[in-house]
């Protein structure tokens, strides 16, 4: 009876474990790797708070979607906004600067994932329509304290590098000759 019992007790020991591991495989934070052109920016993913956020901007970069996409609106003070697959990239045939910020992906619209996490200097948050449930591709980079935004927007990375980067996209709505991301990748 008691080697059952410890046989019983080093499976449940060793099932914890497995379980556990998986749990924060789930929850791990990715970086991404954004090329402007004036170096690379480093963004860490948050997926314990947005997780279907973060699937779906992988999914993305993964297919190259953002590779050539502009920064569409630049506003001094506030944040830059970037991520129009659909007529902000710049390397495919449906560009139109005057439709950059209009559309999305192909891919279904994501739920709400909002938080408390702070629009701080850095923070990356999904774009949407006034429909809380209508984010898709488009993500702004906050320039400053964004607070007032906390709790509406999905928050779904953070600028760990590069930031100085980010600081320098010419400013615009739209810009007159927009920077654009050259390319993105998943570094870990």
């Amino acid at each position: 009876m008691i080697k059952l019992n410890k046989i019983i007790f080093l499976s449940l020991f060793v099932s914890t474990i497995l379980l556990g591991s998986k749990i924060m495989a789930d929850d791990k934070r990715d970086k991404i790797q954004m090329t402007l052109k004036d170096g690379v920016v480093v963004i860490e993913t948050r997926p314990e708070v947005a997780p279907k956020h973060v699937d779906q901007i992988k999914k993305l970069i993964s297919d190259g979607q953002y590779d050539g996409v502009v920064f569409h609106r630049v506003i001094d003070g506030f944040m830059a906004q970037t991520g129009d697959v659909k007529f902000g990239n710049s390397s495919n045939n449906s560009f139109n600067m005057s439709r950059a910020g209009t559309g999305g992906s192909s891919l279904p619209n994501i739920q709400a994932e909002f938080s408390e996490i702070n629009h701080g200097r850095g923070a990356v948050s999904m774009a949407r329509a006034q429909d809380p449930n209508s984010a898709n591709s488009q993500f702004f980079i906050c320039f400053n304290d964004c607070s007032f935004l906390d709790g509406q927007y999905s928050v779904w990375g953070q600028v760990i590098e590069g930031m100085e980067f980010v600081d320098n996209i010419t400013r615009g709505e739209p810009p007159a000759d927009p920077d654009k991301i050259i390319k993105m990748a998943i570094i870990d």
